[in-house]
């Protein structure tokens, strides 16, 4: 039962399991309840939306193939699979391209990796819309601290990936709270999660945007789930993971601080301080586009009256949107469509004819893109400054400190709402997408998380 006694077992791993192990029936703040609302309709319209991209029809073509029990649905079809192979799907699509939430201090993407997991063991446990909630919540909380008490940015300047240690985690997690794992058990989950943490950072030289949805979205969420399921079957483990000889902080960390992922548990919860995007694009673009958005605005600036464009973005950052080969991760090319259009939704921002637009490529040839130390240094993360010169004469210049939708200056549930009707409506069909969007917002009336299955179908996949 184990390899280390009871006495052995830290405070720690103790306090952590008994977290997971009363997640679903642990009730949470209002505000925590809103913002749990707010990221899993934003993680299940990147799903859906997903569904029409390369690296979603990739991940659902192989499932497809595989043959497994019906235990739960893949976003944007008919398609039912093993909660596992759900998972992977599932966490394709939510990353298949750059639409899904993020958390900035732990340098992790929760969502993609955390809701397809939690969704996939709902569906096959039949737990209700409190408990897929509750657990999504546990999953945030987790993915954030995983990372975080390795050393976020020790961690990834050794090579490893933060996106797919905390996504494991996280999805490890919100899995094993609805497979009803006890507090033991839920010490031997973590060591599951742990002996498959996994990831190094050459995802950012994926062009095509496969390997990095498998990254980021498909593999922790498989895996998370591969965790609760073993655990759940009967497969037992090492009791204390995270401490004694050997242990996970040993193997990734030089200097670990074991102690913030129990600190604070319940008082803070990480999921506040998550991140949506109000554009559904690369995280780096985001401050550009507001920038540019309000610029166009207040000085009502046509494409005549713009002489040049500069963009400052963070040197730490630039170089993963600088005029990449793919519109939604091109900030040059998003910069002069913003400009342009006053607007951006998922259409545009993945329109690759677009790119060979003439009113594009005329505007996107006085558009450079600066990669600043000053801002790489700035804090909060991620702002962007955007200057136009005009025509008669003018300097004109925004610099966005606090991002919309970030946990700065967070979203309305009316414009997450926004968001999503521009995602969901092109798969699911207007009067769908509504029934989607009141569910998640009254999820507390979901008795089974599979009700969530016909909502999820797209158009002629019923």
């Amino acid at each position: 039962m184990g390899t280390a006694g009871a006495g052995e077992i830290s405070d720690v791993t103790r306090e952590l399991a008994a977290w997971i192990a009363g997640a679903r029936v642990r009730p949470l703040p209002a505000e925590v309840v809103e913002k749990a609302k707010h990221h899993t309709l934003d993680t299940l319209s990147a799903m859906v939306s997903g569904s029409r991209l390369r690296p979603g029809e990739l991940g659902i073509a192989y499932v497809r193939r595989q043959g497994a029990p019906p235990e739960a649905s893949i976003a944007g079809t008919a398609l039912l699979a093993s909660a596992e192979l759900a998972a992977f799907a599932n966490g394709m699509t939510a990353h298949a391209d750059e639409t899904d939430d993020s958390h900035a201090p732990s340098f992790t993407h929760p969502g993609c990796a955390v809701i397809p997991a939690a969704l996939a063991m709902a569906e096959r446990e039949g737990r209700s819309g409190t408990e897929l909630l509750r657990s999504i919540v546990l999953g945030y909380e987790l993915c954030a601290r995983s990372t975080m008490s390795l050393g976020r940015d020790e961690l990834y300047a050794a090579g490893h990936s933060t996106h797919a240690f905390g996504g494991l985690f996280g999805a490890a997690a919100a899995a094993g709270a609805l497979a009803g794992l006890d507090e033991t058990r839920s010490r031997w989950l973590l060591s599951y999660a742990a002996q498959q943490a996994a990831g190094i950072t050459c995802w950012a030289r994926d062009e095509e945007h496969i390997e990095k949805a498998f990254h980021f979205g498909a593999m922790p969420a498989s895996r998370g789930v591969l965790a609760a399921s073993l655990v759940a079957f009967g497969f037992s483990g090492v009791d204390d993971v995270l401490s004694g000889p050997r242990n996970f902080f040993e193997a990734f960390s030089e200097q670990p601080q074991p102690e913030l992922l129990t600190r604070e548990l319940g008082a803070r919860h990480e999921i506040l301080h998550a991140n949506i995007k109000k554009w559904p694009v690369g995280s780096p673009i985001q401050a550009a586009l507001d920038s540019a958005q309000r610029l166009r605005a207040e000085h009502r600036l046509t494409p005549e009256r713009i002489a040049r464009v500069r963009i400052r973005l963070p040197d730490i950052e630039a170089h993963v949107v600088d005029d990449r080969a793919m519109p939604d991760i091109n900030a040059q090319h998003l910069v002069t469509v913003m400009l342009l259009d006053g607007d951006l939704g998922f259409a545009a921002a993945h329109d690759y004819e677009r790119m060979r637009d003439p009113a594009v490529r005329r505007l996107r040839e006085v558009t450079t893109l600066i990669h600043d130390p000053e801002l790489g240094a700035a804090r909060p993360r991620r702002q962007a400054i955007v200057e136009v010169d005009t025509t008669d004469g003018r300097s004109l210049a925004h610099r966005t400190r606090a991002v919309r939708g970030t946990a700065d200056d967070p979203m309305t549930r009316a414009e997450v709402e926004a968001k999503s009707l521009d995602l969901l409506t092109p798969v699911l069909g207007a009067e769908r997408t509504r029934e989607l969007v009141a569910a998640v917002w009254d999820i507390e009336a979901l008795a089974d998380a599979r009700e969530l299955r016909a909502l999820l179908a797209g158009r002629g996949d019923d």
